[in-house]
């Protein structure tokens, strides 16, 4: 599927590449999307890439949580679970297709399915 989260897919831009591209970027509702280290590593080391059209949901997804006055949220995109620090605008990390042991996320009181 064009424009959804995905993996191995060779197709997709890099990680790096995206991530560069999205600082480069201006924002037009709010500043952009930051990603911690601990996420740049979960996003790596799983292979999941996301595409531009990726980065504007979740950046408008963001946008929305941030209107509704939430902290920290699990957002919910395309078999890719990010838990976002919406005050802060970063990811702090990401998994793939809810894949914890237990699949439990504390400490979010906020969730955007996208």
């Amino acid at each position: 599927m064009q424009g959804t989260a995905q993996t191995h897919n060779a197709s997709q831009i890099s990680f790096q590449d995206f991530l560069q591209s999205a600082q480069e970027k201006e924002s037009v509702k709010g500043a952009e999307i930051a990603f911690s280290v601990h996420a740049q590593n979960r996003l790596q080391e799983r292979n999941i890439n996301l595409s531009h059209e990726d980065l504007a949901r979740l950046q408008s997804a963001v946008d929305k949580l941030a209107q509704k006055g939430a902290r920290e949220s699990l957002i919910y995109m395309q078999e890719v679970a990010l838990v976002v620090s919406v005050a802060n605008r970063t990811v702090i990390t990401a998994l793939e297709k809810l894949q914890g042991t237990d699949n439990i996320i504390t400490n979010i009181d906020s969730a955007a399915i996208i």
